[in-house]
């Protein structure tokens, strides 16, 4: 096996915890395998401070299941730790033939849900639904995290304002990155300046410039100014950073030389300092030229500049969109041969049964969600959310492009209650059990 840690396609079948396996072989052994099941993907909770959820990475959990697939040099690997021994001959034989061949549910990307609400379902054989657990639970709960910060960020700033992930430094790992860079465009966000995402998502790379410029061109030629003039030569159209080291003073430079027609300033990015003061004093001094703000900002940093009367028409975000408390996304058995399931655990129970989110709308607003079987019919003024996208290991619909599931998004945010929409305590919607379902309980 490669030493070499980067992850592709190839990979998938490997990148699951050894304890999937381990069940595998034990529900093979025990005739169990094959036995139809299901499992839900749902957050018990929200993070601290949320009123909903952004589902996202459902296109990267589609393209994986279509493509997992062991490789004779992965069992190898697999047989030479020893680990499995005592596995039955045919946790080889599926293995090596098996591939993913059940059906998937799941809510659209961009779909605001709330706790106990699977975000998606997978009815397959006992062995497959177990195995995908793990890269289900990975890029579902990290890409809904981002998104649904993005989202509020978006609500946050408005509809004008320009929105820029900068948080590839501090994302978890360079698949984290390119991950997060896609769900926070698909939450609301511009662009981003991660290349190859940007690449990869058919979209165009945004960004501006580092203080290494200044200093380095400063250095060299003695002026902070020089370095303005010469990324302005190949770049008229970036924003310049001012705040290397005096920003007024550097802001009152490039004003003369604007009025003296020397210099075209576009935009101007401020890094540090009081941002609200700092923009206040450039937009006096340079009243046409757009202001970006950066430095650890997130949805109630915004909110606090733009109470304070902080003049700024964009923000770049980077470490608190990409980091931050996770969402907590768990896949539990809800039932196993037409058999339903529940864990009873204390403080993690489940509801049995495989279930349907049904949402009611009132006033261009949503009223109401309840959760019910999926025997159930739907009421008067629902609709279902959850829906079927996979069908015997095989996609049903063409991938949504990311405007579309940016639109979502918006769209979903502005049916939430005022209450559920808020930044500061929030409060989810109150999900109801549906009658069918109380009584499987």
């Amino acid at each position: 096996m490669s030493q070499e840690l980067t992850i592709g396609t190839e990979d998938y079948s490997l990148l699951t915890d050894l304890y999937q396996l381990t069940m595998i072989a034990c529900y093979t052994g025990e005739g169990l395998a094959q036995t139809p099941a299901s499992f839900e993907l749902f957050a018990r909770r929200l993070p601290d401070g949320f009123g909903y959820l952004i589902a996202m990475g459902l296109a990267q959990v589609m393209e994986y299941l279509e493509k997992w697939q062991f490789t004779l040099p992965q069992l190898e690997a697999l047989q030479k730790t020893g680990i499995f021994a005592g596995a039955p001959e045919e946790f080889w034989s599926l293995l090596t033939e098996g591939q993913f061949s059940g059906n998937v549910w799941a809510v659209p990307e961009g779909t605001a849900v709330f706790p106990n609400e699977p975000l998606l379902r997978v009815d397959a054989p006992l062995w497959q639904a177990q195995l995908v657990e793990t890269y289900l639970l990975n890029t579902i709960n990290y890409q809904t995290l981002i998104a649904t910060k993005a989202a509020r960020l978006r609500d946050v700033a408005g509809s004008q304002a320009q929105l820029l992930e900068f948080g590839t430094r501090r994302a978890f790992s360079p698949q984290g990155a390119v991950w997060a860079a896609r769900a926070a465009l698909a939450g609301g966000l511009d662009a981003t300046s991660n290349v190859l995402a940007a690449l990869k998502l058919g979209q165009k790379p945004s960004g501006t410039m580092a203080h290494a410029l200044v200093m380095a061109i400063a250095a060299t030629s003695g002026s902070e100014q020089k370095a303005f003039t010469s990324f302005g030569r190949y770049f008229p159209q970036s924003p310049l950073l001012i705040d290397t080291y005096d920003t007024i003073a550097a802001a009152e430079q490039l004003a003369q030389r604007v009025k003296s027609g020397e210099i075209e300033v576009t935009g101007i990015r401020l890094d540090s300092g009081d941002l609200v003061e700092l923009s206040q004093k450039v937009r006096s001094l340079l009243p046409k030229v757009k202001i970006f703000a950066s430095g650890d900002l997130d949805e109630y940093e915004i909110t606090k500049l733009q109470n304070a009367g902080a003049c700024i028409d964009g923000y770049g975000l980077g470490t608190k969109l990409v980091t931050g408390n996770p969402v907590n996304g768990v896949y539990k058995l809800v039932e196993i041969d037409g058999i339903p399931t529940r864990k009873r655990a204390t403080n993690k129970v489940t509801y049995p049964g495989r279930k349907q989110i049904y949402r009611q709308f009132a006033g261009g607003k949503i009223s109401k969600d309840r959760l019910g079987l999926v025997s159930e019919s739907c009421l008067a003024n629902e609709q279902p959310l959850l829906q079927l996208v996979i069908q015997q290991g095989k996609q049903l619909q063409l991938p949504e492009t990311l405007a579309e599931i940016s639109q979502r998004t918006a769209a979903s945010v502005a049916t939430l209650p005022d209450a559920t929409r808020q930044i500061n305590q929030p409060t989810p919607l109150l999900v109801e059990i549906s009658d069918s379902l109380q009584q499987l309980i």
